[in-house]
Order: C-alpha cells, then structure tokens, then sequence
C-alpha cells in the first residue's frame, strides 16, 4: 500500500464504502456519513485531490482515482477482516467493528495476511 496516513485512508475508505452505497458521492454526503464539519471535509477533500487519491468534477461529486481506490479497498478488506475475527472471539458488533477501525491502520501486512487465511479458513 501506498504511504499515507490514518486519516486519509479513513476518508477514502468513506468515499469507497458510500459509492458502493449510493452511487454518486459528495462533500455533504461525507460529512453526513462521518459527523465532521463541512470546512473540515472540504479541507481534506482538497489534499486528497491534491495527493491525486480522488478527483472532483464541476458538479461537486467525487471519485476515487485508481490509486486512491486501491488503497480504500485495502483498507476496507482489512476491517471487514479484522471485525469478523472479532465477532468469532466473542467481541460485540459495535465494539469489533470500532476496533477494526482502529486496527486496520497499523496492523503489519504479514499479520493481517495470516489473519485472512484464519477467517477464512474458520468460515469455510
């Protein structure tokens, strides 16, 4: 994966998961998605853009450029993962999913490697 920081990968991660929810993607729907202030979305959209993680059109909708996509689908499969072992260990929903969110960041790329293997292998 591509250097970058937690936060980024936090708000290209909502921009992946609301695409795949409602289509087309704008500020306010970030903004409705994660609490933050509007000035607050609109500055991290620009250093996104700028970083060439997202593009945004004339009409204000937002897109992942491949880049960014590939990083927010990492990041995505990793609380996806991280939430279901949770879960199998006796973790509550609320509680794993706000720990994979955590985790996801800083988790090494051999543990998680091993971890997927785990969850899958366990579900199958």
């Amino acid at each position: 994966m591509i250097a970058t920081n937690q936060s980024a990968e936090d708000y290209l991660e909502t921009i992946y998961i609301l695409q795949q929810r409602i289509g087309d993607v704008r500020s306010i729907d970030i903004v409705n998605d994660t609490g933050y202030s509007k000035p607050s979305i609109s500055i991290a959209m620009k250093k996104l853009k700028t970083k060439k993680y997202i593009n945004v059109d004339g009409h204000g909708y937002i897109t992942l450029t491949n880049e960014g996509k590939a990083i927010a689908e990492e990041v995505y499969q990793k609380h996806c993962c991280l939430k279901k072992f949770f879960m199998m260990i006796g973790v509550d929903e609320q509680t794993a999913s706000e720990d994979a969110c955590n985790v996801e960041h800083m988790i090494s790329q051999e543990t998680f490697e091993c971890m997927k293997t785990f969850v899958n292998n366990s579900l199958s």
